[in-house]
């Protein structure tokens, strides 16, 4: 069966608001032409028309009041938001997203809300989102409750709040593990002079090569884009760019030029069975959004890309000729790339636990961690992807947090630097990079971005798709484009200057990577922090979130 991502969240935010709609933090309910909030004996209805009316007049309705007095505007709108916002899903795409495997388990985890007689609570959610999407404006919440098979729409508001509570647990532990450290993140300016601004632009006119290779023996068509200038030379490394789940090879445009303006060759690839084409195609209900398959593919995808580089600087008269080192290679990746990035540094893919925690509540985890979970169809449980050509790696918000167990990072390889966000919720940093973080063989950095999100790395001509999206307790509120150019320029210092360790200029951009020059860049809206170790009396407090 298919699986959306994209749909999968949006599915999952739906189901919060309407099981959790009220208090900002979600909590209340709706129904089929009733919803009826029960908490103990005691009852509140509430119609669909009443609920409509709302929609349109922005007043909340009177019977909500007494549940509602205590909200801010904000929060007003935010509910009355939920209540009117059509999912662009076809009836095909919901109908096969509710019958895939993830997809019932977080039916069966919100029809405990359900306060049925019988026993129909994952049909009866099944039956409201697959008829609702029928509807001419589309799925909503309030197009689910007049298909809802059922009179009344009754909610258990203590089993609401139970789930509400662990909905994306590991982002609010983050933001909790943020507020234990404050008092360490408190700004000080550095008495250092710094030799020059690796954020600017080098010298060189930038080139892109538009190459299309076909990987015969698994038949697999891999887009190619390669970022150079004359200034290219066998004494830098080749740098390769792992996209994330969904997205292209253009997603970090910017660091890619900019490292090619430095003398780097820049190769950035597309991954097939996890691109944006392949979701847009999974949306249309032609394939699976993702193969289990795609785990093992995606490493391999840069060796492949490796072994063409490596003809390119053999072949007569090319540009490049003599000018790649891809013997002497990195890697970059962001969010699902950014498990792959390790996995080509030498992580192992570990999917025992990984097979026994995705068969639990999924309403709990991430994003990331429900991409992970598609793993599980793997037949073993443990595989060695390592390309020893690759000799330094850079994982920008990484997926680690079930895919490689708990001593696959262990067996990373070469020097890594790892990027965390505090208000990630789709990779939330807690679980995702800080745990991980700590289980990487040394030299490592660890580089914590206050106040960023999710995609704040990204090109921002590919996070034109966040404007005006909901901020919800599992997505949106994404900080990006203009608003997030810090976050991108203080990337593009830390990549080069990791990038010149591995050359003669080495010495020259040690002084970047450090917590001293982090404490510099950073800025009023975004702190930046950069440890090779995390303190001993933090990691504690990282041990007692990820036991709770």
């Amino acid at each position: 069966m298919a699986i959306s991502w994209r749909s999968l969240k949006t599915v999952a935010g739906l189901f919060g608001a309407i099981v959790l709609t009220q208090f900002g933090a979600n909590t209340s309910a709706i129904a089929a032409d009733t919803v009826v909030v029960r908490l103990g004996l005691f009852t509140e209805s509430i119609s669909l028309a009443e609920l409509q009316k709302a929609t349109k007049t922005g007043e909340l309705p009177r019977s909500l009041k007494p549940y509602t007095k205590g909200l801010s505007e904000q929060q007003r709108r935010f509910l009355l938001g939920a209540l009117g916002m059509n999912i662009p899903m076809n009836v095909v795409t919901v109908d096969r997203l509710v019958n895939t495997q993830i997809g019932t388990t977080i039916l069966n985890d919100f029809a405990t809300v359900l306060a049925r007689k019988d026993k129909a609570g994952v049909q009866a959610l099944r039956a409201g989102l697959v008829l609702g999407s029928i509807a001419p404006q589309g799925l909503s919440v309030l197009s689910f409750i007049a298909a809802y098979p059922s009179k009344r729409l009754e909610i258990n508001l203590p089993q609401a709040f139970i789930v509400a509570g662990s909905l994306n647990t590991a982002f609010w532990r983050t933001q909790q593990f943020m507020l234990t450290i404050a008092p360490q993140l408190d700004h000080k300016t550095p008495q250092i002079a710094f030799p020059f601004d690796p954020s600017q632009p080098g010298s060189a006119q930038v080139q892109i090569l538009k190459l299309d290779w076909n990987d015969q023996k698994r038949n697999r068509n891999i887009p190619v884009d390669i970022y150079w200038s004359t200034a290219a030379t066998a004494n830098k490394p080749v740098i390769v760019f792992s996209h994330g789940f969904a997205s292209v090879r253009t997603d970090l445009r910017y660091l890619a030029e900019h490292l090619a303006s430095h003398g780097y060759v820049v190769a950035t690839l597309e991954h097939p069975g996890s691109n944006q084409a392949n979701t847009n195609s999974a949306l249309q209900g032609k394939t699976r959004v993702m193969k289990p398959q795609e785990f093992l593919d995606r490493p391999q995808d840069i060796s492949f890309v490796l072994d063409e580089l490596e003809k390119l600087n053999q072949t007569a008269n090319h540009p490049l000729q003599g000018k790649l080192a891809t013997t002497n290679a990195m890697v970059i990746g962001h969010s699902f790339g950014g498990g792959t990035a390790l996995e080509v540094a030498g992580a192992e893919l570990q999917l025992e636990r990984l097979k026994q925690r995705c068969k639990k509540s999924l309403s709990i985890f991430s994003e990331g961690e429900i991409m992970q979970c598609i793993a599980q169809e793997l037949p073993e449980n443990t595989y060695q992807l390592r390309d020893t050509r690759i000799k330094q790696a850079i994982a920008l918000n990484p997926t680690t947090s079930l895919m490689f167990g708990e001593t696959g990072l262990t067996k990373v390889q070469v020097p890594t630097l790892v990027l965390a966000s505090s208000a990630d919720k789709t990779t939330p940093a807690l679980t995702e990079q800080i745990v991980g973080f700590d289980k990487i063989p040394s030299p490592k950095w660890l580089v914590g971005i206050v106040g960023g999100t999710h995609l704040s790395v990204k090109d921002p001509s590919k996070t034109l798709d966040q404007i005006g999206q909901p901020n919800t307790p599992i997505s949106g509120g994404e900080v990006v484009g203009e608003q997030a150019a810090d976050v991108r320029k203080y990337v593009k210092a830390i990549a080069l200057a990791f990038a010149a360790q591995m050359t003669p200029e080495a010495k020259n951009y040690a002084i970047f990577l450090t917590s001293d020059y982090a404490q510099f860049a950073s800025t009023a809206a975004f702190p930046f922090r950069l440890i090779t170790q995390i303190p001993p009396d933090a990691m504690a407090v990282v041990k007692e979130f990820v036991e709770k």
